[in-house]
């Protein structure tokens, strides 16, 4: 998709909620990753076909994807959440300050989302992985929310990865 098909898309995402923090309060207690998914994704359930099943999901996807900017986050600069809908999609930009040596990493991660072997690189990482890794989080959003990533770093030394959630569309 070219730039002007992307924002023409954008343009059917309704904004739904957005939340704005300082970098060092959210990364003093790695709680806030899951107090804040929770809170969110209570506020944006309320009217899906199944709430609570729809909340547990978004709340899952959202605090994978804020540990991702937790670990690799600085503490100077803010961390922006915004979150949008368009049918049964959600679309969830998370936007936070990315130290220069770290953005090679989040553009390959991203990048990999999208590859023919994502899936085998997923069961791999997961298999020999002690611990998820930035990376594997990614590749299990990928993977197992059908979603959509991608990386935007117009304004150095932010970055965001958006995100696009099909959670109407999971069958459990």
């Amino acid at each position: 998709m070219n730039g002007l098909e992307n924002e023409a898309a954008d343009d059917h995402f309704e904004p739904l909620l957005q939340v704005e923090m300082a970098m060092g309060t959210f990364l003093s207690d790695w709680h806030n990753c899951d107090q804040l998914s929770t809170f969110m994704a209570r506020m944006i359930s309320h009217n899906r076909t199944d709430p609570i099943r729809h909340s547990n999901f978004f709340s899952f996807a959202l605090n994978e994807l804020l540990e991702v900017s937790f670990r690799g986050g600085s503490l100077d600069g803010r961390i922006g959440c915004a979150v949008y809908r368009h049918g049964p999609i959600e679309r969830v930009k998370l936007t936070f300050p990315c130290p220069p040596g770290q953005r090679q990493f989040y553009r390959e991660a991203v990048s990999k989302t999208r590859r023919g072997n994502a899936y085998a690189r997923y069961i791999d990482a997961i298999s020999t992985d002690l611990a998820p890794s930035r990376e594997v989080v990614l590749l299990d959003l990928a993977i197992n929310f059908d979603a959509r990533l991608r990386l935007e770093e117009s304004d150095p030394p932010q970055i965001a990865i958006v995100i696009d959630l099909p959670l109407e569309g999971i069958v459990s």
